[in-house]
């Protein structure tokens, strides 16, 4: 970090420069928080405990700017921190084989 003496800036020069760190900061946020999100995918299930609440299991519908939206098994919708998700494990997400794709016979490949 280069050194530089804030005492000698003027006061707009000050207002310009909280507000280049704020807007720097808040990016930081939302990059930590996409990163979060890309550990889930639209329409896997998953879990959160919100405050003073049992746990409440829904299905990730939406990515938003630095939350996602959840259906709960009961309907309600919430907007949550990708922080707070942990993933659902079923008997299907513990497949350890491969998918395995059958190619059409006929298919010209979009030719």
């Amino acid at each position: 970090m280069s050194n530089f003496d804030i005492d000698s800036l003027s006061e707009q020069e000050l207002v310009d420069l909280n507000h280049k760190i704020v807007a720097r900061l808040r990016f930081l946020s939302q990059m930590r928080s996409h990163s979060l999100m890309l550990d889930f995918r639209i329409g896997e299930r998953v879990k959160f405990r919100p405050d003073g609440r049992p746990e409440i299991t829904g299905i990730l519908t939406q990515y938003n700017k630095k939350t996602v939206t959840v259906i709960t098994d009961s309907g309600e919708h919430w907007t949550v921190s990708p922080a707070l998700l942990s993933k659902v494990e079923t008997a299907g997400s513990a497949r350890k084989e491969p998918i395995k794709f059958v190619p059409l016979s006929g298919h010209s490949g979009g030719k």
